[in-house]
């Protein structure tokens, strides 16, 4: 009669520690992401909030950062493209600004309300295309042209609205900023969609690894066969793409097209990228943690502002929790 071989283990057993294994793995190679810190910092600042004010959890007030936090974090997608490369966009904020009001004033001049929306877009697309141009092609560093096109696109919204706020809009323009499909806010639900197409981009498609291996080694990269300049000009344009989309919100909200709207986005863009985990410096990063780094700054604002922190002592908290992120994220790459 045959007896079992008790020296050789059972399937189950061999299955088991298969899978606790893999769960292992699974769990280290989240803590090694660089949404990890991000999704804790998160977690922390949420539970702080709740315990410093007992409104912070009502379904009002979450719905109420959601609404703040859209706008940014909209913006925060081009912009992670564009540090993923290396890059800098400073003119993000300006660009909304010049998107929202151009909209506004062909709407208030007639023009049909959805070919001027469209319009915006294209303002915000074509200022993305010549900010990718100068640098992909003519070579010359981000932080200087998007200086530049930042105070042009300042300039032209000022001079197009004479420095006045344009009002007067249908009122279904509205749907952008307050609007909502089955319960749901619809810049929450943008924002939701820019994210969506993001990830498909930069994650399951060549193109998101192109962006990053510039970020990491352009020359490399260059060198491979990648056509790198045409890489710079695609996420430079999807920086004003996203800025136009972000200023449909914003004109939906405020039911007006503001010439000085969007001052200091570009820095608050910047914020949620590096508090998401993505490198300053380019090559790593992930646009779901610029989601979580723009829902963090959200809290942070609508925790501060609850509790009734000085509106100075703020910019203060901030900017020292954005430097702590830099250089985490700095010592987790040595």
């Amino acid at each position: 009669m045959n007896t079992p071989d008790t020296s050789s283990p059972n399937s189950r057993d061999v299955a088991a520690a298969s899978t606790h294994h893999s769960a292992r793995s699974r769990i280290a190679s989240f803590r090694h992401s660089t949404l990890f810190y991000p999704l804790i910092g998160l977690i922390v600042v949420c539970i702080v909030m709740m315990v410093a004010s007992s409104s912070f959890l009502s379904a009002a007030n979450l719905e109420n950062v959601l609404r703040q936090v859209s706008i940014n974090a909209i913006i925060a997608v081009g912009m992670t493209c564009v540090i993923l490369t290396g890059g800098i966009d400073l003119s993000v904020g300006s660009v909304m600004a010049l998107s929202g009001a151009i909209a506004a004033g062909l709407m208030v001049s007639g023009l049909n309300a959805v070919a001027a929306l469209v319009t915006g877009i294209a303002v915000g697309l074509g200022f993305g295309v010549a900010n990718g141009f100068f640098v992909a092609f003519a070579r010359m560093p981000p932080i200087i042209v998007t200086l530049a096109t930042m105070g042009i696109a300042r300039g032209l919204g000022l001079i197009y609205t004479g420095g006045y706020p344009i009002d007067g809009l249908p009122d279904w323009v509205s749907f952008f900023g307050s609007g909502k499909v089955l319960g749901i806010q619809a810049p929450v639900l943008i924002m939701l969609a820019v994210y969506l197409v993001a990830w498909l981009l930069l994650d399951r498609m060549p193109f998101g690894r192109y962006v990053y291996a510039i970020g990491g080694n352009e020359q490399a990269t260059r060198l491979s066969g990648v056509r790198v300049a045409r890489v710079k000009l695609i996420v430079y344009t999807l920086s004003g793409l996203t800025s136009a989309f972000a200023a449909i919100v914003l004109t939906g909200r405020l039911m007006s097209g503001q010439p000085n709207a969007g001052v200091g986005f570009e820095l608050d863009a910047i914020a949620a990228v590096v508090l998401g985990g993505t490198s300053i410096s380019g090559g790593r990063g992930s646009i779901l943690g610029t989601l979580v780094g723009a829902l963090l700054l959200g809290v942070l604002n609508n925790g501060l502002n609850m509790i009734g922190v000085n509106p100075y002592v703020q910019n203060v908290i901030k900017g020292g929790i954005i430097l702590l992120a830099i250089y985490i994220s700095r010592e987790r790459s040595r």
